[in-house]
């Protein structure tokens, strides 16, 4: 038997909706979590569901669910509808870090928050960043994501005026494997007012992203 108690109320609650962290689960308990959703008519966001597990789920489930298997994210439920225009940027260094912009981004989409993606822009060849960085600068808040020594958060977080929250990735090799370099980067950096995650959480780093924009709303409102 499989014990599950979801959190029902945490979008009238926190405005986020239930998100469900799938790596550490069997195929009963993610089974259990969905026929509880389902009962209740639960929208909810899947994060880390591996392939495997997807396509071991019973078919009732696998065809409700929209699933990327790039950022090992899916969907229970239709997203909420779209806030309007993109108040979040999601900037990457390379393309190693697209599974965990895809969850930040998949994260932002089930909110109803559009995004403005740049990808490709680290500082190895800074003149790529530099070719968007108005651009990026016109956002009120920034999520960077980069893997190795990490420095393009710190850059961005000394050009641009809003709030650049760091996502250390565990792409790397040798000092930089596992992405703990990057991650003491981030803490260590000399930018005003870096916000830094946990290392691959780009659902973490969406969830501080829409927090922020909302205080702002409250207070501004």
């Amino acid at each position: 038997m499989t014990d599950v108690v979801l959190d029902h109320s945490r979008a009238e609650r926190i405005g986020l909706g239930e998100a469900v962290l799938c790596d550490a689960k069997t195929v009963p308990q993610l089974v259990a979590v969905l026929d509880q959703a389902a009962e209740l008519g639960l929208p909810m966001l899947l994060t880390r569901l591996a392939p495997a597990q997807h396509a071991d789920l019973p078919a009732r489930h696998a065809t409700n669910l929209d699933y990327d298997a790039i950022s090992c994210t899916a969907f229970l439920g239709r997203p909420a509808l779209s806030r309007g225009s993109a108040r979040i940027a999601v900037v990457t260094g390379g393309t190693s870090d697209e599974r965990v912009a895809g969850e930040a981004l998949r994260t932002l989409a089930f909110h109803g928050q559009a995004a403005l993606r740049v990808g490709d822009v680290g500082v190895a060849g800074l003149w790529r960043l530099q070719a968007r960085l108005a651009e990026i600068a016109e956002y009120p808040v920034v999520i960077a994501i980069a893997g190795l020594e990490a420095a393009l958060p710190t850059v961005l977080a000394g050009l641009v005026p809003g709030l650049v929250i760091g996502v250390p990735v565990s792409t790397g090799y040798g000092i930089a494997a596992g992405g703990r370099t990057a991650l003491h980067s981030m803490l260590a950096s000399c930018a005003n007012g870096l916000v830094t995650v946990n290392i691959d959480n780009g659902f973490g780093a969406a969830c501080a992203a829409m927090r922020a924009l909302r205080a702002a709303e409250r207070r501004n409102g």
